[in-house]
């Protein structure tokens, strides 16, 4: 880690590409191709044990880039409500939260350990599964 990713995170808020590829805990792509890994894109300095129950600021998440030819399926936690239902159609946040492309929702899972957090699985043209890290759900309706 070096001091200048530090800076960006507290002066932009968010890491660079540039930076996010020197982080230890980011899968090499030949990784990534055999199917569902833990992406964990996070500046600290400080060992991740306190973290990994209930990671603050979305740093730990899923990613499988085997979902299909074409899609990935990004892993994410979210906490509003409603929950989005399977095939509701979503608009797919990056770091800073600009919409970057249209998203569906795949499946969602509660896990007893992560208590109001739900994991929403979203699938994402491949291209721009490593920039997705949030969702909106859209307007009434939504399906594909």
């Amino acid at each position: 880690m070096t001091n200048t990713q530090l800076v960006s995170v507290s002066t932009r808020g968010v890491l660079t590409p540039e930076e996010r590829r020197t982080l230890p805990g980011i899968p090499s792509e030949e990784r990534m191709k055999r199917g569902p890994v833990a992406y964990i894109e996070c500046a600290d300095i400080f060992p991740c044990n306190p973290c990994e129950s209930a990671c603050p600021g979305l740093a730990i998440f899923v990613m499988d880039m085997t979902h299909s030819d074409t899609e990935a399926v990004v892993r994410i936690p979210y906490e509003l409500l409603p929950v989005p239902e399977k095939d509701r159609a979503v608009s797919c946040l990056d770091r800073e939260g600009w919409v970057v492309t249209q998203g569906r929702i795949v499946k969602t899972v509660k896990p007893k350990a992560y208590r109001q957090t739900v994991v929403v699985w979203v699938a994402v043209p491949k291209d721009l599964a490593q920039e997705v890290r949030s969702i909106r759900v859209n307007g009434p309706g939504g399906r594909l």
